[in-house]
């Protein structure tokens, strides 16, 4: 970590602070720093410029000329990008010409430049500001104390409200707190003039320690057989049995309560499970059990049905059996008259 001088609003020697070697003391990155500024310069751009296209300046609604016969070049409107007052063809229009940086490449350009003008000298310390009132004049002569020249970046602190009134009339001097030192501001200066309080550290820059660490999956998958044997239910004592055993009418409003040790369980029917007092009634259980009723309103009149003789067939049997034994109607046609007929004639 290298040493840095430490002094005071007349540019005396107060000791020396050294500097974290992880902001100050690593090798520059021209590539990311580049890349960084560039990004930075871009998303001050207004990219609020803009030119008219054929479709938006005046006139031009008519063919100027027919088609053919002329003798001259065909055209379908004045406005076009060829003709005086026409539109701008491919013309600029408003856009964002914001990069997207990721976080790390930011901070990595921030420490490169800081660490490049502490190599060269330019990181001064100040042990604090000694001012007794805003002062512009008091500003310039504690700059000129300190040998400090060219355009300078001073990094303040929110409180320092004395300070950023005697620095903020100085053309030459950028004034900035801690959290918005950025790579361009420290690139474009020649020096950075810091206090002991607002000198910045890599334990600031550290992330916030996570309030719970979150297990690791081999042991989420060891926990949950533990949690499944905790919540497993203990077998029915036989004090249980017999108590289930003598509440009979519990027993048979229960459809898959065992009535005996020796019964299996069955699985509950959708349409057959007893609804709790208060519970909502939920429609899938709901269309289960209209469904299991139709059914079995269907089942039973086919069972009937099967049962039963068939009507017609009865009727048909009933009406031959009187047929034989009733006397045909005159002038009808009868097998038993033409018999007769015959043996009357031998």
């Amino acid at each position: 970590m290298a040493a840095v001088k430490v002094r005071d609003a007349a540019g005396a020697e107060k000791g020396s602070v050294e500097l974290d070697a992880v902001i100050f003391g690593i090798e520059p990155n021209v590539a990311v720093m580049h890349q960084v500024v560039t990004a930075q310069l871009a998303a001050r751009r207004a990219g609020t410029q803009s030119t008219r296209t054929r479709a938006e300046v005046r006139g031009g609604g008519a063919k100027p000329w027919k088609q053919k016969g002329t003798g001259r070049a065909r055209q379908g409107s004045i406005r076009a990008p060829q003709w005086k007052g026409g539109g701008v063809a491919l013309g600029p229009k408003p856009r964002s010409y914001a990069q997207r940086t990721p976080k790390k490449m930011i901070r990595l350009a921030l420490r490169s430049a800081l660490s490049d003008r502490a190599a060269e000298g330019k990181v001064v310390v100040l042990d604090g500001w000694d001012f007794d009132g805003p002062s512009t004049k008091q500003a310039a002569e504690l700059l000129t104390a300190l040998g400090v020249e060219g355009r300078i970046v001073v990094v303040v602190s929110p409180e320092d409200s004395v300070a950023i009134k005697s620095f903020r009339n100085l053309p030459y001097v950028h004034l900035l707190e801690p959290g918005e030192l950025n790579a361009y501001d420290v690139l474009v200066s020649d020096y950075v003039v810091f206090t002991r309080e607002s000198l910045p550290s890599s334990g600031a820059d550290a992330p916030a320690p996570m309030a719970e660490a979150k297990p690791a999956p081999k042991a989420k998958a060891e926990a949950k057989p533990a949690r499944k044997a905790e919540t497993a239910e203990a077998p029915p004592s036989d004090a249980a049995i017999s108590e289930s055993e003598g509440d009979t009418d519990m027993a048979t409003d229960l459809p898959n309560r065992p009535k005996s040790t020796g019964e299996a369980s069955k699985p509950v029917d959708p349409s057959e499970r007893v609804k709790p007092a208060g519970e909502k009634t939920d429609p899938r259980f709901e269309a289960a059990r209209l469904k299991a009723e139709k059914e079995a309103e269907v089942r039973a009149a086919r069972e009937q049905a099967a049962s039963e003789p068939d009507a017609d067939e009865a009727t048909d049997d009933t009406a031959d059996e009187a047929g034989d034994e009733s006397p045909a109607p005159p002038g009808a046609f009868s097998f038993n008259q033409t018999v007769q007929a015959d043996e009357d004639e031998s």
